[in-house]
């Protein structure tokens, strides 16, 4: 919850973070598939949820294919606030830290949700690091996950520090997109930087000037 009472983005990540849990755990996978990067989170805000609130999540595969696979969660509040997210999910191996191959089996229980069973990687975020001065995104122990990387949903918090000024984007229904590019460890001098682009912000997570992570919020 924020300060208008509302689901942060921040909270929502949090929410389709334990969901892609519990659908592991559901579907008797979470042993034979414990490692995942999120490359892409999109969160679509339709009508905020406010709270006090009771709120159901409903999570299933939109694209499949060997080693990665896109996944909708649908958050729906009982008093009528409504917001889709997409996230694309690369299955990872621990030893190489690389991608790594989906089980026949997994792969057969994404398949029955989607016809796309060859999903294909494009990045829908591209631009150059801005000129505008970046602003320092201090990192804390508890962002970094076991890949000694900056946990994907630890990001959401430098995206709503960049909206501080920025508010009028999130009073109508409006889309948040964050896009991984490079990892962020522990220690390294995180900046990031901002530039205002009528109904969009565009954001970038850089280290001495090199991009590890991209984002944008814009108006639906």
């Amino acid at each position: 919850m924020d300060d208008q009472y509302q689901l942060g983005l921040d909270g929502i990540a949090r929410y389709v973070q334990e969901a892609g849990v519990r659908h592991l755990d559901h579907t008797g996978m979470m042993d034979s598939h414990p490692h995942w990067i999120v490359r892409r989170s999109v969160i679509d805000v339709l009508r905020p949820i406010e709270w006090p609130d009771r709120i159901r999540l409903r999570r299933w595969c939109s694209g499949v294919s060997s080693r990665w696979c896109s996944m909708r969660v649908r958050l729906d509040g009982d008093k009528g606030g409504l917001v889709e997210t997409e996230g694309f999910w690369i299955n990872m191996s621990k030893e190489t830290m690389g991608p790594a191959r989906l089980s026949d089996e997994f792969f057969a229980t994404m398949a029955s949700t989607t016809d796309d069973l060859r999903l294909r990687w494009k990045p829908w975020l591209t631009d150059a690091l801005s000129d505008a001065p970046g602003v320092p995104f201090p990192l804390r122990r508890t962002d970094i996950d076991h890949f000694n990387h900056v946990n994907n949903t630890a990001y959401w918090h430098g995206v709503i520090e960049a909206l501080a000024d920025e508010r009028d984007l999130l009073t109508a229904p409006h889309r948040a997109v964050i896009e991984y590019v490079k990892p962020i460890t522990y220690g390294e001098p995180v900046h990031i930087h901002k530039r205002r682009r009528d109904d969009a912000v565009d954001l970038w997570f850089a280290v001495d000037g090199d991009v590890r992570t991209l984002g944008s919020v814009s108006r639906i």
